[in-house]
């Protein structure tokens, strides 16, 4: 069975608090102060950098937005841009997921909400061949979850049948799209529930 993994904090390290933290301490000083910039920043991965998701606004145009939005500078949001590769770290129990997945006899995939310049650091500095046979990025598709059309087109690029497809995903608007697309569906919370769920489920 054809099993498609979202990438950012389910196969990959993403902690916005901890980052905004980190790379605007004079803004947030804790992770736990940092929760409502984070709301302000990300706009739950819609607006502007829903749009930077979806390869349609530049790092340059995307500072001067957020920044006339938020009042942060635009070179405090370059900084945070500049700093989400370093973040972006695999998650060892993710992959010995799909190790194991593969040993199953599944054949593994991506379909990842990411901006252009990450898609291309992910695929050069980490083994993407060795962990999926293929896969979509949004920004080179001009497309982004929860969109139908972008589950629609996976299906046609990557061979889905549908009914035959899991997909796992750690947001529950990702994942009812999905299933409302006819897929099989898993929401991520961390590996250990990952591993209860595809054991449960048949598919280890």
């Amino acid at each position: 069975m054809p099993v498609v993994f979202d990438l950012g904090a389910v196969v990959f390290r993403w902690r916005p608090e901890v980052l905004l933290s980190r790379v605007l301490p004079h803004r947030a000083a804790t992770p736990e102060e940092a929760g409502p910039l984070v709301r302000v920043f990300f706009q739950e991965f819609s607006g502007d950098w829903g749009e930077f998701d979806r390869g349609t606004v530049d790092v340059p145009e995307l500072a001067l937005r957020m920044s006339q939005r938020t009042g942060l500078s635009p070179d405090e949001v370059e900084r945070v841009v500049r700093a989400v590769p370093d973040e972006l770290q695999p998650i060892p129990e993710t992959i010995e997921l799909i190790d194991q997945l593969h040993e199953a006899g599944h054949t593994t995939y991506y379909l990842s909400n990411m901006p252009a310049g990450y898609a291309t650091h992910l695929e050069r500095t980490y083994p993407f061949g060795t962990w999926f046979r293929d896969g979509v990025f949004s920004s080179r598709v001009r497309l982004i979850k929860p969109e139908p059309a972008i589950y629609r087109l996976a299906q046609e690029r990557l061979a889905l049948q549908p009914s035959e497809t899991l997909f796992i995903d750690d947001s529950p608007r990702n994942v009812a799209a999905a299933r409302a697309a006819g897929w099989q569906a898993l929401h991520f919370t961390d590996p250990a529930q990952l591993a209860a769920d595809l054991r449960s489920g048949g598919w280890l």
